[in-house]
C-alpha cells in the first residue's frame, strides 16, 4: 500500500508561480510569491518585503534566501539558484 507523499514542488513560468503538493493539489498564491521547505516562510516574508523595490527577481530570491538562512537553523547559506531565461 502506498503512503501519501509529503512533499511540495515549486513551479513557475513567466505567467504564474505554483506549488504542487504530494497529493497533486495545485496551489496558486494570491501575490505570485511562493516559499517551501524549512526556511520557506522566512524567505516568503522577506520576498514580500522586497517585491516593491527595484531589485530583479533573482536579486529578491537571493536576498530572501540569505535572510531565511540567517533566521532558520535548518536553512544554511549554501544555496544553488537555477534560472531559466525565456
Amino acid at each position: 500500500m502506498l503512503r501519501n507523499l509529503e512533499a511540495l514542488l515549486a513551479v513557475s513560468s513567466a505567467e504564474a508561480s505554483l506549488v504542487i503538493s504530494g497529493n497533486g493539489d495545485v496551489i496558486e498564491p494570491d501575490d505570485g510569491l511562493i516559499g517551501i521547505g524549512s526556511g520557506g516562510m522566512y524567505a516568503l516574508a522577506s520576498a514580500r518585503a522586497l517585491i516593491d523595490t527595484k531589485l530583479s527577481p533573482r536579486e529578491i530570491a537571493e536576498k530572501s534566501m540569505k535572510i531565511a538562512s540567517d533566521i532558520c537553523i535548518y536553512t544554511n547559506d549554501k544555496i544553488t539558484f537555477e534560472e531559466l531565461k525565456f
